[in-house]
């Protein structure tokens, strides 16, 4: 099976592609983040044709997710539980004996910004939703854009950008609360000495220079 994530940053302006990811990579289920859109303005249709079911939790303008799947899968939850007023960023489905959940983390914009204590209450909260899932599925998945920088190694920065957004000790403690409680942080346990990213600024060239998070 190939899962996938990916912070699509607008469906409507990037679904075509996404079809091209689609076409090339063949995944089994994919986890979108920051669609932008309602569930009405999603392009299921769209996805259909290219042999995928979608289910969505949309919100219009900012925030939502959306999971893709070749197989019909079931919902599970829309929609971190008690953290609704902080928009659309969660959606889990059930497939088979895998319970698949993508994430849009909150942002913090700054650590002086109200929502950066938003966003350490939000992972205290998604961590008791995903060890409960743990509890009732055999398999788990969880991916996403999480926001944070788990380790200096994750960022183009460095330790110059230890105490910034994304890298605050606040942040990481509450990320490895998280992985702690027997989730394996895939990516790095398989490239443990990578210097790669998975996100990168649209602006000032972020991405040829690879300047990435």
């Amino acid at each position: 099976m190939r899962i996938a994530t990916w912070n699509i940053n607008g469906i409507r302006a990037r679904h075509e592609y996404v079809a091209l990811w689609l076409q090339d990579r063949q995944p089994d289920i994919v986890g979108l983040q920051e669609l932008k859109a309602d569930d009405g303005q999603f392009p299921q249709e769209f996805f259909a044709e290219l042999g995928y079911h979608s289910l969505t939790h949309g919100q219009p303008q900012y925030n939502g997710v959306a999971v893709l799947t070749k197989e019909s899968a079931e919902l599970v939850q829309s929609g971190l539980p008690g953290r609704a007023e902080n928009g659309a960023r969660l959606l889990t489905i059930a497939l088979n004996d895998l319970c698949f959940t993508t994430v849009y983390c909150p942002n913090g914009k700054n650590v002086e910004h109200s929502d950066y204590e938003m966003k350490l209450a939000w992972y205290e909260a998604l961590n008791k939703f995903a060890n409960r899932m743990k509890s009732e599925y055999p398999n788990c998945v969880l991916c996403g854009d999480f926001n944070i920088c788990r380790t200096p190694q994750d960022s183009h920065l460095g330790e110059a950008g230890d105490g910034a957004i994304f890298h605050t000790r606040k942040e990481r403690e509450a990320l490895e609360s998280l992985i702690g409680n027997d989730w394996l942080d895939v990516f790095r346990d398989q490239n443990p000495d990578s210097g790669e990213f998975s996100w990168w600024d649209y602006r000032a060239g972020a991405f040829p220079r690879n300047l990435g998070l």
